[in-house]
């Protein structure tokens, strides 16, 4: 059922009736001219023809009026829209941007690119994919800080993930701080669900905290934390001092201690394969909220009032 936003704008319709009520009409002097009666009643039978001109043209212009005040009043109707699937999970992307992230050393699209550009790319669709879910981001480097608060809008979150750029958060690896970051903003989630998707290329060296003293914490918590790890070697295999290397068994520890998954990534292939599995770990099928919309209709009174004024100045222009 149709209504109207401003229903007192419609206060306005009688205004052109009551200023010319009101104020004074205008007046016309001039010298009396005296013509025979043929002129006469030819222009007397012309003065009738423009005053019935003028009387259909007075119409016109209320009709324009009524139109316009309508518009003004801003008439509008409730629709309903297809409702957001809702998961009811908070979900956390906690993503390491250290210096180790500039290596070129993946593929993608048949070319070489850092794991940042990889990491990046990749993620921002798994983003776009978890509508339903409030998603949150957050960097780490020497610090870790709050990219994006928790929020529906996927597709900002992916924005800010293209966006992620290596320095801001300094260049060594704080593991701890990030996934203790997205803890202290799930400590007060009231969600089904709270996930944290973490993902690094290093070893923890930087922070106070052991990393999986952290994982201890979520799983009190109960938060789930899948670790990435991501990089072609890692220190099981290449040793302790190697360059490079990824911290791949704590990184799977802190999966266990928290009931998470962990993952192994070393192609881009890898990584695509994990935002798949991921989805599936974490679906977001699930019924959401009604929800309903104003739909504005004032585009049709005004619509047609612009069509009537024009008619009006083409017959004004004929008279």
């Amino acid at each position: 059922m149709p209504e109207l936003a401003f229903p007192l704008a419609l206060l306005l319709l009688p205004l052109p009736w009551l200023a010319a009520r009101l104020l004074p009409a205008a007046q016309n002097g001039g010298a009396a001219l005296e013509v025979p009666d043929s002129i006469a009643d030819a222009l007397l039978a012309g003065d009738h023809a423009r005053g019935s001109a003028v009387h259909d043209l007075r119409w016109l212009r209320w009709g324009i009026w009524v139109l316009a005040v309508l518009a003004l009043s801003g008439p509008r109707m409730l629709e309903p829209v297809p409702a957001l699937k809702v998961s009811g999970r908070d979900m956390a992307v906690v993503l390491d941007l250290s210096g180790s992230m500039v290596r070129e050393d993946f593929y993608l699209d048949g070319r070489t690119v850092t794991r940042l550009e990889a990491v990046t790319q990749v993620g921002a669709e798994f983003a776009r994919r978890r509508a339903g879910d409030r998603v949150a981001l957050i960097v780490f480097g020497s610090e870790a800080y709050y990219a994006a608060p928790f929020t529906y809008d996927v597709e900002g979150i992916a924005q800010q993930i293209e966006k992620a750029q290596i320095g801001v958060s300094g260049r060594a690896t704080n593991i701890s701080d990030g996934l203790g970051l997205a803890l202290k903003r799930m400590a007060k989630s009231e969600a089904a669900s709270r996930v944290v998707i973490l993902l690094s290329d290093g070893k923890n060296n930087a922070g106070a905290t052991n990393p999986r003293g952290v994982a201890q914490l979520a799983a009190q918590m109960g938060v789930r934390v899948h670790t990435i790890a991501l990089g072609p070697e890692d220190l099981e295999t290449a040793g302790e001092d190697a360059r490079g290397a990824v911290d791949a068994a704590t990184l799977r520890a802190m999966s266990e201690i928290s009931g998470g998954e962990s993952f192994r990534v070393k192609t881009t292939d890898d990584l695509l394969a994990v935002t798949e599995a991921l989805d599936q770990l974490e679906a977001t099928d699930s019924d959401g909220l009604a929800a309903e919309v104003w739909r504005a209709l004032w585009l049709w009174p005004a619509g047609l009032a612009a069509l009537l004024l024009a008619w009006l100045g083409w017959r004004e222009a004929q008279a």
